[in-house]
């Protein structure tokens, strides 16, 4: 990955200064520190910051065709360019590198705006065509890679980060829908931001500015049959084809020209993938993060696979210090306030990469949306039996069947728990059922706003907001169809791929790549049958039973545990706040930033401090504070 950035201003973009420029692009030095390259004319100015992975002599950007009309710079990789090249190449198409990103210039020739089903990759890409005075800006098909624009009159400004727009832009303001969408859905959804004025592509998206019209067309999204309509059911053709079709997004996503390592979180997922990357790269080097709080630690399995697979493995271990002294880096990696503490062990974790040599690492992000792994598909399958028979007290208690590592807890807050189910458990035709009690819950933190940011917000209802980009295919889906759905748009999307992911992989300067993310293998996985995805409540049936043979029967014995952080604990010692922290929660602050409500804030803090009396939705509430707290600092 890299950073890209350009300005879109008819004839005046020639009179942007290169100091300006220079600033823009040293916002994102940390995506590619090995060199950068300016296109600059009349009309477009074209930034670049490499990362050099393929072709590192000669794969400099912005790269042109052979006559000069046509530019383009890239953030990303196109897995599939060798086939591409020699495709367009019998085409009669010549090549001057071997780079990857020179196929989107003779696609583009070849192809015009229909060059991008033709691509497997992830990316984002501004081209520009100067004979027909057209801008074209894209985003992969999962949106991995970030792409941010900004109106200001005639003039286009466009980024990786909002932060190189920050020398054209000036200081910002915070969306109120944009929060509250954060303050709802762990994130904004595009193609709102938590910035006014400043906006991201959505995830397989093409926008188009030509003769001073711009216009957007969604050139993919996923997708799914109709009910009943699956026509992958049989386990035996089910394993072959996942096998083949992820082995191939695998061994394509090895394609560098430098070391390739991979993440090994001790989960299934991360394990698939580095078995399958085994078979490639003898000696590979694998990394995990492990935790000093046992209640997080996970390194035992990460150690039996490692073993298993015969890799070179290394570990960086977090501690509470850790977090809470490296979350205002974080936050500014991030780009938006967070409401858990999990992306900074990431942080922590490419930076052990990059110390290692490794520029790029294969992980297994995208399995949970696409093979039915999240308890969140569980908890909607168990509402809605239970809907039937609503008066029952045994249908209910299989909830508790989802959580045997807290089960002691969960009986004690039993009442809590069925009062947290059962609301709207009858509303089986909304939506967004799977995702409601779990959307409410997160939205109640939203009581520490101040009454003047409640008021900016106004009315909004980020569900509602929500239900007009559902596609109108959608109440033909099968329920958990449903549910995947709105976890790859959401969830996956707009928080695991970006805060928890691609940004902090690329605050070090490192390159992540996801093979369930090829979209051969989502829409291999969308043609399943559902009872092949999940059996009853047995999460990823399918994906298990192809693979159980390559893999260490502790990694199927085991009780799932979705990837956590220490929360509020990382950000108190000795019972008060760390003081890297400190100053962002002071009263003066909180009343400064005009977001939170200073009195109710100081209450959260005092309980948090007192760790036995908070729960997560308060751990949520903190972080989701301090962290937009930071963030109006650093932008605002």
């Amino acid at each position: 990955m890299c950073g890209i950035m350009g300005v879109h201003h008819p004839r005046h973009a020639g009179g942007i200064s290169s100091r300006a420029i220079r600033t823009m692009l040293s916002g994102m030095v940390h995506r590619g520190p090995d060199g950068q390259g300016v296109f600059q004319d009349d009309s477009v100015v074209l930034g670049h910051r490499r990362l050099s992975i393929i072709d590192l002599a000669s794969g400099a950007q912005p790269m042109a065709n052979e006559d000069g009309t046509i530019h383009v710079c890239a953030n990303g990789e196109i897995f599939n360019y060798k086939e591409l090249t020699a495709d367009l190449t019998r085409r009669g198409h010549r090549f001057r590198t071997s780079c990857d990103i020179e196929v989107l210039l003779h696609l583009y020739e070849e192809h015009g705006l229909e060059l991008f089903s033709r691509l497997e990759g992830q990316f984002a890409l501004a081209l520009w065509d100067v004979p027909k005075g057209r801008l074209v800006l894209a985003r992969d098909r999962f949106g991995i890679a970030p792409l941010h624009y900004a109106v200001q009159g005639d003039c286009l400004i466009f980024a990786s980060e909002v932060k190189a727009m920050l020398p054209l832009l000036g200081r910002l303001r915070l969306s109120p829908a944009g929060i509250v969408q954060v303050f709802t859905f762990w994130a904004a959804v595009a193609p709102r931001t938590v910035f006014d004025g400043v906006f991201q592509l959505r995830p397989g998206e093409c926008l188009v500015l030509e003769n001073g019209t711009m216009r957007s067309f969604q050139y993919w999204d996923v997708t799914f049959p109709a009910r009943g309509d699956h026509d992958v059911t049989d386990e035996d053709q089910a394993m072959e084809g996942l096998r083949g079709v992820l082995d191939e997004a695998a061994s394509l996503r090895l394609r560098a020209d430098v070391p390739v390592g991979a993440y090994l979180s001790g989960g299934l997922d991360s394990s698939v993938i580095s078995a399958l990357v085994k078979r490639h790269v003898p000696g590979m080097e694998t990394f995990s993060v492990s935790f000093a709080d046992p209640a997080f630690d996970e390194s035992a399995f990460q150690e039996t696979m490692g073993r298993s697979l015969g890799t070179h493995h290394h570990v960086r271990r977090i501690a509470y210090e850790d977090i809470g002294s490296a979350f205002e880096q974080v936050v500014w990696h991030a780009e938006t306030p967070l409401l858990r503490s999990a992306p900074a062990p990431m942080f922590h974790l490419s930076r052990l990469a990059r110390e290692c040599g490794i520029k790029v690492v294969l992980t297994g992000e995208g399995a949970d949306e696409l093979f039915g792994g999240y308890d969140i598909f569980k908890e909607a399958l168990i509402r809605r039996f239970w809907s039937r028979v609503p008066e029952s007290r045994l249908r209910p208690l299989l909830l508790l069947a989802l959580y045997p590592h807290s089960q002691v807890q969960m009986r004690r807050s039993g009442r809590m728990l069925m009062s947290f189910y059962r609301e709207g458990l009858l509303d089986t035709a909304h939506f967004a059922y799977s995702h409601l009690p779990t959307w409410r819950t997160t939205a109640a933190i939203q009581q520490f706003f101040s009454e003047e940011f409640r008021g900016a917000a106004g009315a909004y209802d980020p569900v509602e907001d929500l239900s007009a980009m559902i596609p109108g295919e959608f109440p033909q889906w099968h329920p958990l169809n449903q549910a995947q759905y709105l976890e790859i748009k959401l969830l996956l999307a707009g928080y695991l791929l970006s805060s928890q992911g691609e940004r902090m992989a690329l605050a070090h300067g490192v390159e992540g790549r996801y093979p369930f993310l090829s979209h051969h293998v989502a829409e291999y996985a969308s043609r399943l049958s559902p009872h092949l995805t999940m059996r009853g409540i047995r999460e990823k049936y399918i994906l298990k039973k192809a693979f159980r043979a390559e893999l260490p029967p502790e990694i199927f014995s085991r009780v799932k545990r979705p990837y956590g952080a220490p929360n509020k604990e990382a950000f108190f010692t000795s019972g008060s706040l760390r003081p890297e922290v400190r100053p962002y929660l002071e009263r003066d602050a909180v009343n400064a930033g005009g977001v939170f409500d200073a009195d109710r804030v100081e209450a959260l803090i005092a309980k948090c401090s007192r760790t036995e009396r908070a729960g997560f939705r308060d751990s949520s509430a903190l972080l989701g504070v301090l962290s937009t707290q930071i963030l109006l600092r650093q932008f605002c």
